[in-house]
């Protein structure tokens, strides 16, 4: 990595409803991680902060409107280019959550992280469970 490279700032927002976790099956013709089963999320727009950011995105891919955000951890992730992922999480909100931009939702148990396909969404769910579910 060359020091000077500045990773693309992301949200990322996991919806709880239990002991589950909302995920995202992403298009077979996304470029990054096709068909994956991933945390949804998004990037953060120029001059918003990451609660602007998890409220506009949340929207976008879901349709839904958060009642409250909790942070959860930030992960450096190297993509096709290099992401810094702030995870979130909600416990309550407005709407039923539909794949706006992904092929399907799947509600897959908050511990069985084998079921996420990126790593770097494991390492996040593990540290919610760490921190929100001792």
């Amino acid at each position: 990595m060359n020091i000077q490279e500045r990773p693309l700032e992301c949200v990322a927002f996991m919806l709880i409803r239990g002991d589950r976790v909302l995920l995202e099956r992403r298009s077979p013709m996304k470029r990054l991680a096709p068909n994956a089963l991933a945390i949804p999320g998004g990037h953060m727009e120029p001059g918003e902060d990451r609660e602007e950011a998890v409220r506009r995105e949340l929207g976008e891919e879901l349709g839904v409107t958060p009642d409250s955000i909790s942070y959860v951890c930030t992960l450096l992730h190297r993509a096709e280019e290099f992401r810094k992922l702030h995870y979130f999480a909600v416990h309550e909100w407005q709407g039923e959550p539909s794949p706006h931009e992904a092929d399907a939702l799947e509600w897959v148990p908050i511990q069985d992280v084998s079921t996420f396909d990126l790593d770097v969404d494991r390492v996040a769910a593990s540290e919610y469970v760490r921190v929100y579910r001792p």
